[in-house]
């Protein structure tokens, strides 16, 4: 991988773009869509809010907030109601011993999420999820991480309200400072997956991916631990029109990884990487091929960035994979439809080196 840059921030606040009635009918057809009793706006009505701190009792980016005691038990079976419609296809037969334990509020990033934690009764085993504002960028980069990566994902939207799972893992600025350098899991695996999770991000143009916006995820296996990095904020699905803003690579907060992935891997090595998981993302894409046509359909008609976004970054595309065709779109939707047919016409040739470690 290439040096990282410090200057690939935001140019400005990326605004929020409605679900379109397309988007809405895809959503529909693959029941992402449906009536839910609770709504964002309905969990803005609270009343009191207590700062939020973390194990060392430092202050974290969210705030505990309370509802009028008489609209608790109401809320809290709807809550449930929205979890067993996200896990279990609303079965509330198996819910019965859950509670809500706490509902927090975040006033950081675009989406200004709650997030609801569920608590198992019997167990205390606890899980979450996350109830935003519904913007269609965001509603893309979910499912198209659904369709092309090889992490699923569970969200549901109702109007304009967008309800999403929690993604666990290690979240990658604390995988830097505490994980980075162990021996297990393998510094090869790590920088393996670097590569891949960069690739991936690329193609289906998902930016914005410094070390705070994904996670580690680490699975024993019974020699060696096997690990994926997941993102976990799609909020910058599409709307910039630089090219690096779309891979990890360079941002100044993951130097520490790119440093160490240049440091594990061999050229050759990271070009079989990156091959592998292009042919991975063409193989995900045939088997949803009818489902991704719609969607890449969808995203094409929708304004989700403005032409000048659009041009430069069709630009840049055309640029890095030498190729016309790029010059003809006029969507981000286009865009990414391009960015699969320029990985399927590629195979089978040299990997472009600006993506591989020095």
């Amino acid at each position: 991988m290439a040096s990282p840059l410090s200057n690939l921030l935001p140019t400005h606040r990326k605004p929020s773009f409605p679900v379109s009635l397309d988007l809405r009918g895809y959503l529909r057809r693959y029941k992402r869509e449906r009536e839910l009793p609770v709504t964002y706006e309905r969990l803005r009505d609270f009343h009191e809010v207590i700062p939020l701190t973390d194990e060392n009792g430092k202050p974290t980016l969210w705030d505990t907030v309370i509802y009028d005691a008489r609209e608790m038990p109401e809320l809290n079976e709807a809550l449930k109601e929205v979890y067993a419609w996200l896990k279990v296809a609303g079965d509330m037969s198996v819910m019965s011993h859950l509670y809500v334990d706490r509902v927090d509020f975040c006033t950081f990033g675009n989406s200004t999420p709650f997030r609801i934690r569920i608590v198992n009764a019997y167990n205390d085993n606890q899980d979450y999820f996350y109830i935003k504002q519904a913007d269609a960028s965001r509603v893309y980069g979910l499912e198209l991480e659904h369709l092309l990566s090889p992490n699923r994902l569970n969200f549901i939207t109702h109007g304009n309200t967008l309800i999403e799972e929690h993604v666990a893992g290690i979240p990658g600025d604390m995988f830097i400072e505490k994980w980075l350098g162990r021996p297990d899991p393998k510094p090869i695996r790590v920088a393996k997956e670097l590569v891949k999770f960069n690739e991936r991000c690329f193609i289906r143009l998902l930016g914005d991916m410094r070390a705070y916006n994904f996670v580690f995820v680490i699975t024993p296996d019974f020699e060696e631990s096997q690990l994926r990095i997941r993102a976990m904020d799609f909020d910058q699905q599409s709307y910039d029109g630089r090219v690096k803003f779309y891979l990890p690579q360079f941002f100044k907060e993951n130097n520490p990884l790119v440093r160490f992935c240049a440091k594990h891997l061999r050229t050759e090595t990271a070009s079989q990487y990156q091959r592998e998981e292009q042919t991975l993302i063409l193989q995900r894409a045939a088997l949803a091929s009818e489902r991704l046509g719609l969607l890449l359909h969808d995203m094409a008609a929708d304004p989700l960035a403005p032409p000048e976004k659009i041009h430069s970054l069709r630009e840049g595309l055309a640029a890095h994979y030498q190729r016309d065709d790029y010059l003809r779109c006029e969507s981000m939707g286009a865009l990414i439809r391009q960015n699969l047919e320029s990985i399927r016409r590629d195979i089978g040739r040299p990997i472009v080196p600006e993506l591989l470690p020095e």
